[in-house]
Protein backbone atom coordinates (compact mmCIF):
# COMPACT_ATOMS: atom_id res chain seq x y z
CA UNK A 1 0.00 0.00 0.00
CA UNK A 2 1.01 3.50 -1.16
CA UNK A 3 0.54 5.84 1.57
CA UNK A 4 1.97 8.68 -0.29
CA UNK A 5 -0.54 7.69 -2.76
CA UNK A 6 -3.31 7.28 -0.23
CA UNK A 7 -3.72 11.30 0.39
CA UNK A 8 -6.58 12.66 2.10
CA UNK A 9 -8.40 14.69 0.25
CA UNK A 10 -8.79 18.02 2.58
CA UNK A 11 -6.50 21.41 2.42
CA UNK A 12 -4.49 21.53 5.19
CA UNK A 13 -3.80 24.75 5.44
CA UNK A 14 -7.23 26.20 5.32
CA UNK A 15 -8.22 23.16 8.53
CA UNK A 16 -5.29 24.62 10.33
CA UNK A 17 -7.44 27.61 10.93
CA UNK A 18 -10.00 25.72 13.34
CA UNK A 19 -8.05 22.15 13.98
CA UNK A 20 -7.45 21.60 17.61
CA UNK A 21 -4.65 19.53 18.85
CA UNK A 22 -6.03 16.04 20.52
CA UNK A 23 -3.11 15.15 22.12
CA UNK A 24 -0.10 17.07 23.17
CA UNK A 25 3.48 15.46 23.56
CA UNK A 26 6.80 14.35 22.05
CA UNK A 27 7.99 12.03 18.73
CA UNK A 28 11.30 10.79 20.26
CA UNK A 29 13.77 8.33 18.48
CA UNK A 30 16.83 7.69 20.01
CA UNK A 31 18.41 10.76 21.26
CA UNK A 32 16.30 13.13 19.26
CA UNK A 33 13.32 14.74 20.77
CA UNK A 34 10.16 16.04 18.25
CA UNK A 35 7.47 18.51 20.78
CA UNK A 36 4.55 17.71 18.32
CA UNK A 37 0.49 17.79 19.01
CA UNK A 38 -1.61 15.64 17.11
CA UNK A 39 -4.85 16.43 15.55
CA UNK A 40 -7.68 14.31 13.82
CA UNK A 41 -7.20 13.80 10.03
CA UNK A 42 -10.90 12.91 9.76
CA UNK A 43 -13.31 16.14 9.45
CA UNK A 44 -16.64 14.22 10.97
CA UNK A 45 -18.89 17.39 10.93
CA UNK A 46 -19.44 16.34 6.65
CA UNK A 47 -21.15 13.39 8.05
CA UNK A 48 -25.06 13.88 8.22
CA UNK A 49 -26.78 13.23 11.51
CA UNK A 50 -30.34 12.26 12.16
CA UNK A 51 -32.24 12.57 15.44
CA UNK A 52 -34.51 9.80 16.50
CA UNK A 53 -38.45 11.52 16.65
CA UNK A 54 -41.98 10.57 18.03
CA UNK A 55 -43.59 9.46 14.52
CA UNK A 56 -46.63 11.36 16.10
CA UNK A 57 -45.59 14.69 17.58
CA UNK A 58 -42.31 14.93 15.32
CA UNK A 59 -40.63 15.65 18.91
CA UNK A 60 -37.07 14.66 19.77
CA UNK A 61 -36.70 11.03 21.77
CA UNK A 62 -34.54 11.21 25.03
CA UNK A 63 -32.41 8.03 26.14
CA UNK A 64 -32.12 8.33 29.20
CA UNK A 65 -29.66 6.13 31.50
CA UNK A 66 -31.70 4.01 33.95
CA UNK A 67 -30.92 0.57 36.69
CA UNK A 68 -31.61 -2.19 34.71
CA UNK A 69 -32.54 -3.70 38.48
CA UNK A 70 -35.01 -0.76 39.90
CA UNK A 71 -35.82 0.96 36.60
CA UNK A 72 -35.05 4.63 37.89
CA UNK A 73 -32.83 7.27 36.60
CA UNK A 74 -29.63 7.30 36.92
CA UNK A 75 -27.36 10.51 37.31
CA UNK A 76 -24.04 10.79 35.39
CA UNK A 77 -22.25 11.60 38.55
CA UNK A 78 -23.43 8.67 39.92
CA UNK A 79 -22.42 6.24 36.77
CA UNK A 80 -18.78 4.07 36.54
CA UNK A 81 -17.07 1.90 34.75
CA UNK A 82 -17.27 -1.55 35.53
CA UNK A 83 -15.60 -4.87 34.11
CA UNK A 84 -17.83 -8.22 34.19
CA UNK A 85 -15.39 -10.93 35.19
CA UNK A 86 -18.03 -13.60 36.43
CA UNK A 87 -22.02 -13.16 35.58
CA UNK A 88 -23.07 -10.54 37.88
CA UNK A 89 -19.60 -9.69 39.37
CA UNK A 90 -18.37 -6.53 38.62
CA UNK A 91 -15.22 -4.74 39.28
CA UNK A 92 -15.16 -0.95 39.54
CA UNK A 93 -12.88 1.10 37.61
CA UNK A 94 -12.77 4.66 39.00
CA UNK A 95 -10.84 7.69 37.43
CA UNK A 96 -8.41 7.47 39.45
CA UNK A 97 -7.30 3.92 38.79
CA UNK A 98 -7.15 4.82 34.82
CA UNK A 99 -4.32 7.55 36.21
CA UNK A 100 -2.63 5.06 37.98
CA UNK A 101 -1.60 3.14 34.57
CA UNK A 102 1.63 5.28 33.47
CA UNK A 103 2.98 4.32 30.19
CA UNK A 104 5.60 6.31 28.84
CA UNK A 105 3.75 6.46 25.61
CA UNK A 106 0.57 8.81 27.51
CA UNK A 107 3.17 11.58 26.94
CA UNK A 108 6.12 10.58 24.84
CA UNK A 109 5.45 8.72 21.01
CA UNK A 110 8.93 6.29 21.34
CA UNK A 111 9.73 5.45 17.89
CA UNK A 112 10.66 1.75 18.45
CA UNK A 113 12.22 1.11 14.60
CA UNK A 114 11.94 1.73 10.82
CA UNK A 115 10.20 -0.11 8.44
CA UNK A 116 9.57 -0.64 5.05
CA UNK A 117 5.96 0.63 4.05
CA UNK A 118 5.58 -2.70 2.58
CA UNK A 119 5.46 -4.68 5.48
CA UNK A 120 2.60 -3.22 6.88
CA UNK A 121 -0.57 -5.17 5.77
CA UNK A 122 -3.77 -3.31 4.56
CA UNK A 123 -5.80 -5.13 7.23
CA UNK A 124 -4.03 -3.22 10.11
CA UNK A 125 -4.70 0.42 8.73
CA UNK A 126 -7.23 1.95 11.45
CA UNK A 127 -7.41 5.39 11.54
CA UNK A 128 -5.51 8.57 10.25
CA UNK A 129 -4.38 11.35 12.50
CA UNK A 130 -2.24 14.56 11.42
CA UNK A 131 1.15 15.56 13.34
CA UNK A 132 2.42 18.86 13.71
CA UNK A 133 5.67 20.94 15.47
CA UNK A 134 4.48 22.28 18.72
CA UNK A 135 5.65 25.43 18.29
CA UNK A 136 8.72 27.10 16.34
CA UNK A 137 11.40 26.22 18.85
CA UNK A 138 10.41 22.02 17.05
CA UNK A 139 10.27 23.36 13.20
CA UNK A 140 13.89 22.56 12.59
CA UNK A 141 13.72 18.94 14.00
CA UNK A 142 9.97 18.36 12.98
CA UNK A 143 11.64 18.94 9.36
CA UNK A 144 14.57 16.82 9.81
CA UNK A 145 12.32 14.09 10.67
CA UNK A 146 10.24 14.74 7.59
CA UNK A 147 12.58 14.72 4.91
CA UNK A 148 15.07 12.04 6.80
CA UNK A 149 11.54 9.99 6.42
CA UNK A 150 11.01 10.98 2.87
CA UNK A 151 14.14 10.00 1.15
CA UNK A 152 14.97 7.05 3.06
CA UNK A 153 11.35 5.61 2.05
CA UNK A 154 11.34 4.62 5.71
CA UNK A 155 8.43 4.81 8.64
CA UNK A 156 8.49 4.63 11.71
CA UNK A 157 6.66 2.57 14.32
CA UNK A 158 5.85 4.01 17.96
CA UNK A 159 3.43 3.61 20.38
CA UNK A 160 1.04 6.53 22.10
CA UNK A 161 -1.86 6.37 24.40
CA UNK A 162 -4.95 8.22 22.64
CA UNK A 163 -8.60 8.09 24.55
CA UNK A 164 -7.61 5.52 27.47
CA UNK A 165 -5.73 3.24 24.82
CA UNK A 166 -2.38 2.73 24.07
CA UNK A 167 -2.10 2.00 20.38
CA UNK A 168 0.53 1.34 17.67
CA UNK A 169 1.17 4.33 15.71
CA UNK A 170 2.89 4.50 11.80
CA UNK A 171 4.62 7.52 11.12
CA UNK A 172 4.71 8.72 7.60
CA UNK A 173 5.66 11.37 5.79
CA UNK A 174 2.75 13.59 3.82
CA UNK A 175 4.22 17.54 2.97
CA UNK A 176 4.24 19.53 4.82
CA UNK A 177 3.88 17.23 7.80
CA UNK A 178 3.60 14.15 8.92
CA UNK A 179 1.09 11.34 8.89
CA UNK A 180 0.12 9.08 11.71
CA UNK A 181 -1.68 5.80 11.00
CA UNK A 182 -3.10 4.25 14.24
CA UNK A 183 -2.71 0.40 13.85
CA UNK A 184 -4.84 -1.90 14.25
CA UNK A 185 -2.99 -5.13 16.75
CA UNK A 186 -2.85 -8.25 14.87
CA UNK A 187 -5.22 -10.24 17.22
CA UNK A 188 -7.78 -8.34 16.20
CA UNK A 189 -7.44 -9.47 12.78
CA UNK A 190 -9.72 -12.47 11.46
CA UNK A 191 -8.18 -15.03 9.22
CA UNK A 192 -9.52 -14.82 5.89
CA UNK A 193 -9.27 -18.43 5.72
CA UNK A 194 -12.50 -18.50 8.18
CA UNK A 195 -14.52 -16.68 4.96
CA UNK A 196 -17.06 -19.04 4.11
CA UNK A 197 -17.14 -20.90 0.69
CA UNK A 198 -13.30 -19.50 -0.64
CA UNK A 199 -11.72 -21.84 -2.92
CA UNK A 200 -9.26 -21.53 -6.45
CA UNK A 201 -11.42 -22.46 -9.02
CA UNK A 202 -9.37 -23.05 -12.25
CA UNK A 203 -9.58 -21.26 -15.12
CA UNK A 204 -8.69 -21.16 -18.46
CA UNK A 205 -6.01 -18.98 -20.15
CA UNK A 206 -8.30 -17.37 -22.57
CA UNK A 207 -10.54 -16.07 -19.15
CA UNK A 208 -7.13 -14.88 -17.48
CA UNK A 209 -6.25 -13.03 -20.89
CA UNK A 210 -9.20 -10.84 -21.46
CA UNK A 211 -9.44 -10.22 -18.01
CA UNK A 212 -6.11 -9.22 -17.56
CA UNK A 213 -7.01 -6.79 -20.61
CA UNK A 214 -9.83 -5.54 -19.39
CA UNK A 215 -7.85 -4.35 -15.69
CA UNK A 216 -5.38 -2.82 -18.37
CA UNK A 217 -7.95 -1.04 -20.16
CA UNK A 218 -9.27 0.47 -16.79
CA UNK A 219 -5.69 1.54 -15.70
CA UNK A 220 -5.92 5.36 -14.27
CA UNK A 221 -4.33 7.64 -11.79
CA UNK A 222 -5.92 7.70 -8.56
CA UNK A 223 -6.93 11.68 -9.08
CA UNK A 224 -8.88 10.36 -11.94
CA UNK A 225 -11.37 8.84 -9.99
CA UNK A 226 -14.01 11.02 -8.05
CA UNK A 227 -13.63 9.52 -4.25
CA UNK A 228 -16.55 11.38 -2.77
CA UNK A 229 -19.71 10.06 -0.78
CA UNK A 230 -22.29 9.97 -3.48
CA UNK A 231 -24.99 8.61 -0.84
CA UNK A 232 -24.73 11.70 1.58
CA UNK A 233 -24.91 13.92 -1.45
CA UNK A 234 -27.80 11.71 -2.58
CA UNK A 235 -29.40 12.25 0.84
CA UNK A 236 -28.55 16.12 1.02
CA UNK A 237 -30.43 16.26 -1.77
CA UNK A 238 -33.65 14.87 -0.70
CA UNK A 239 -33.43 16.65 2.90
CA UNK A 240 -33.30 19.66 0.90
CA UNK A 241 -36.12 18.56 -1.13
CA UNK A 242 -38.42 17.48 1.84
CA UNK A 243 -37.23 21.09 3.28
CA UNK A 244 -38.20 23.17 -0.16
CA UNK A 245 -41.69 21.42 -0.25
CA UNK A 246 -40.28 20.04 -4.15
CA UNK A 247 -40.42 16.90 -6.04
CA UNK A 248 -36.99 14.58 -5.81
CA UNK A 249 -35.90 12.44 -8.40
CA UNK A 250 -34.80 8.38 -7.74
CA UNK A 251 -33.90 5.91 -10.26
CA UNK A 252 -34.44 2.37 -9.95
CA UNK A 253 -31.42 0.48 -11.46
CA UNK A 254 -32.48 -2.12 -14.38
CA UNK A 255 -31.45 -5.60 -13.07
CA UNK A 256 -28.85 -6.89 -15.48
CA UNK A 257 -28.97 -10.84 -16.95
CA UNK A 258 -26.40 -13.23 -16.29
CA UNK A 259 -24.29 -13.29 -18.76
CA UNK A 260 -21.58 -15.72 -19.87
CA UNK A 261 -17.91 -15.04 -17.95
CA UNK A 262 -16.64 -14.89 -21.46
CA UNK A 263 -19.46 -13.01 -23.25
CA UNK A 264 -19.42 -10.33 -20.13
CA UNK A 265 -15.83 -9.74 -20.47
CA UNK A 266 -15.54 -9.12 -24.14
CA UNK A 267 -18.73 -6.73 -23.97
CA UNK A 268 -16.76 -4.42 -20.57
CA UNK A 269 -13.49 -4.35 -23.01
CA UNK A 270 -15.86 -2.74 -25.70
CA UNK A 271 -17.03 -0.36 -22.92
CA UNK A 272 -13.97 0.03 -21.56
CA UNK A 273 -12.41 1.34 -24.68
CA UNK A 274 -15.35 3.20 -25.65
CA UNK A 275 -14.82 5.41 -22.74
CA UNK A 276 -12.05 6.58 -23.14
CA UNK A 277 -12.64 7.72 -26.90
CA UNK A 278 -13.56 11.30 -27.59
CA UNK A 279 -16.95 12.23 -25.96
CA UNK A 280 -20.11 12.34 -29.15
CA UNK A 281 -22.30 15.04 -29.62
CA UNK A 282 -25.27 15.72 -27.27
CA UNK A 283 -27.24 14.62 -30.21
CA UNK A 284 -25.53 11.17 -30.33
CA UNK A 285 -26.56 10.08 -27.13
CA UNK A 286 -28.17 7.11 -26.90
CA UNK A 287 -31.19 6.75 -24.43
CA UNK A 288 -31.32 6.18 -21.02
CA UNK A 289 -32.37 2.23 -20.10
CA UNK A 290 -33.10 3.11 -16.25
CA UNK A 291 -36.55 3.60 -15.12
CA UNK A 292 -37.41 7.27 -13.68
CA UNK A 293 -39.23 7.49 -10.87
CA UNK A 294 -40.52 10.74 -9.91
CA UNK A 295 -41.57 10.73 -5.99
CA UNK A 296 -43.49 13.30 -4.11
CA UNK A 297 -41.48 15.46 -1.44
CA UNK A 298 -43.53 15.91 1.54
CA UNK A 299 -42.47 19.04 4.01
CA UNK A 300 -42.48 17.70 7.02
Amino acid sequence: MNISGLSIYCNVQKLNLSMKAIWKGHIRFSLVTIPVRIYNAIDTAQTLRFNQLNKVTNNPVRYEKKDKGTNELVKPENIVKGFQYEPGQWVIIEKEDFEKVKLKSTKVIEIEGFVDQEEIHPTLFDAPYFAGPDGEVANKAFSLLCKTLEETGKMGIGRVVLRDRESIMLIAPQKPGILLYKLRYQEEIRSIQNVPELAEIETSDEELKLAKTLVESMTTSLDKIELKDRYQGALREIIDSKIDGKEFVTYEEEEKPVVDIMAALKASIDGAKAQKKPMKKAGSKKPSTQKRKTVKAKAS
